[in-house]
């Protein structure tokens, strides 16, 4: 054992009381570390001695029996959660020793701790995707299953229990994507348990054999050159309007930046003619840095000056502040992203485009008319800020068969 776990009487301080903390201690072989972790238990030396050094059956009798017995479930515990480490690491022991034994198992228990983490990372919309799932998971363990969330263990979930919920969630309107996404995300729950030691591989209802989790074709919405034309010569009708199809523009004219790279996107990152930045949806996924270089245009600049902060110290645009968490941050690009969504479909309406445009349309619709133009493949990955050119392959295959159809008439243009 690379460890050695025992309790003792921290008599390194008295209490005013006269008694000492009982205490495990934990040494760690490989760090010669050792950590001291209260029990909320104060004895006197003597007593301690009676209870816990020399005990005899005399003394082990009503209270003195319990404490006994308390103290050494806790020892108990504490060497089966450090023996089931593959490697002992004082922080995964502490995790593992302090909670309910019943957290192990529990569903709940650990979509809340990969909700804490992502936040704790600064990672609002990860936390966000478990949360929702976790409620959608909880709706149908207490509809259906008459059991409540708290209760859920993972040993419940099986390939039944699965097909049963997915069976469900399409009675309730919602899309094969949404079940996708829902099941994906409990799948990382189960994967986080059995790599944390608390859940046996066995258990594990994916895969081959099991259930398969539903593949969808996502087609990229996208507006073609007469819809384009259409939507920038629209003539708003209110300010709001005009403020959401500038920045809808304003994304399409960046290659299809994000709204939330546009939110943050600092005075700092201007220099001359361009300015450049770090995508934030794939920033923590790589380990190599892929800086964006965006070329202003006269569009560009005009929307910059037009909507663009006086503290050229701070974001270029007053989306967020400078002092704004991740939390406050995450909440108004969300609430701004809304608005200019609602804005744009007002005005697609009024000019007989497609009603569920969003902001999302304008990074496609960047990359499908880059392919009618005739742009290569290499240069659309490098503009999308794609890992490799198979990413953007893959990307192209979600379009509609019309822009595959108008890419391969060009194809031959030599």
């Amino acid at each position: 054992m690379d460890y050695n776990i025992s309790i003792r009487l921290d008599k390194r301080r008295k209490k005013d009381t006269g008694l000492y903390p009982v205490k495990i201690r934990v040494y760690g072989k490989a760090t010669t570390k050792e950590k001291w972790y209260s029990l909320n238990i104060d004895l006197t030396e003597k007593k301690f001695e009676e209870i816990w050094i020399n005990p005899t059956n005399k003394n082990l009798r009503g209270e003195n029996k319990e404490l006994r017995l308390k103290l050494q479930a806790i020892e108990n515990r504490a060497n089966d959660e450090a023996k089931s480490l593959d490697v002992f690491d004082f922080k995964k022991f502490e995790y593992k020793l302090f909670r309910k034994t019943s957290d192990k198992n529990n569903v709940q228990y650990h979509f809340n701790l990969a909700i804490r983490k992502n936040i704790e990372n600064n990672k609002i919309s990860t936390s966000e995707s478990f949360r929702y799932t976790l409620n959608s998971l909880a709706n149908f363990s207490y509809e259906i299953k008459k059991c409540p969330i708290e209760k859920l263990k993972f040993q419940y979930i099986d390939i039944d229990w699965l097909k049963e919920y997915e069976k469900y969630m399409l009675t309730k309107g919602k899309s094969l994507t949404t079940v996708s996404i829902y099941t994906r995300t409990l799948r990382v729950i189960f994967n986080n348990a059995i790599e944390a030691t608390d859940l046996n591989t066995e258990y594990y209802p994916f895969g081959k054999n099991k259930y398969k989790i539903l593949r969808t074709k996502k087609v990229k919405k996208a507006l073609n050159n007469k819809q384009l034309k259409t939507l920038f010569e629209a003539k708003p009708s209110n300010e709001n309007e005009a403020k959401a199809k500038d920045f809808w523009f304003f994304s399409y004219a960046c290659n299809g930046m994000n709204l939330k790279d546009i939110a943050l996107l600092k005075n700092s990152d201007i220099k001359d003619d361009k300015f450049t930045y770090f995508r934030a949806k794939t920033f923590d996924k790589t380990s190599e840095k892929k800086e964006i270089s965006i070329y202003l245009t006269d569009f560009t600049r005009k929307v910059i000056s037009k909507y663009g902060t006086k503290d050229k110290k701070d974001f270029v645009f007053d989306i967020v502040d400078i002092n704004d968490d991740h939390l406050v941050q995450y909440k108004k690009i969300k609430n701004f992203t809304r608005y200019i969504n609602d804005h744009i479909k007002r005005i697609a309406k009024a000019n007989k485009l497609p009603h569920e445009i969003s902001t999302y349309w304008a990074r496609h619709s960047f990359a499908t008319n880059s392919i009618r133009k005739g742009t290569s493949m290499e240069f659309i990955s490098e503009a999308l800020n794609h890992s490799d050119l198979n990413v953007t392959k893959n990307y192209f295959a979600g379009f509609e068969d019309s822009t595959k159809k108008d890419f391969a008439n060009t194809i031959m243009d030599f």
